[in-house]
């Protein structure tokens, strides 16, 4: 009986550039994920607090596959899961509550973040 012996080399630089890419697409989709929901004026308005400063991408956990969109006020949860409120303005004339349901399965934007992801790795990936 034959034995087949094989010796395998991971190219261990090149592994981390692609992880070290996947980190940085992650954080770079989550940018553009708010950009985008901000553009499209979803997102109740009143001062601009929610939608401006009390809205950011939270990335301290990108290194595990995570990012965060986080709104930090204490009236975002209750905006957010009462859709019976009339959000519209004339400054987001499409507000609403569950304002990130476009992006979520089986809304209008659901390819946008994998989208973005796929663009941004490969980019820096060199891909």
């Amino acid at each position: 009986m034959m034995k087949a012996h094989s010796i395998v080399k991971l190219n261990m630089p090149r592994i981390r550039k692609l992880s070290d890419a996947a980190v940085s697409a992650l954080e770079k989709t989550a940018e553009a994920v708010h950009m985008e929901v901000e553009q499209a004026q979803v997102m109740p308005f009143d001062t601009g607090n929610l939608q401006g400063e009390s809205t950011f991408v939270d990335c301290s956990s990108s290194a595990q596959g995570k990012a965060s969109i986080v709104s930090f006020t204490p009236y975002a949860r209750r905006l957010y899961y009462h859709p019976e409120f009339n959000f519209k303005t004339d400054e987001n004339p499409n507000a609403k509550g569950h304002w990130y349901e476009d992006w979520e399965e089986g809304g209008e934007h659901q390819d946008s973040a994998p989208n973005a992801f796929k663009k941004f790795y490969q980019q820096e990936a060199g891909l």
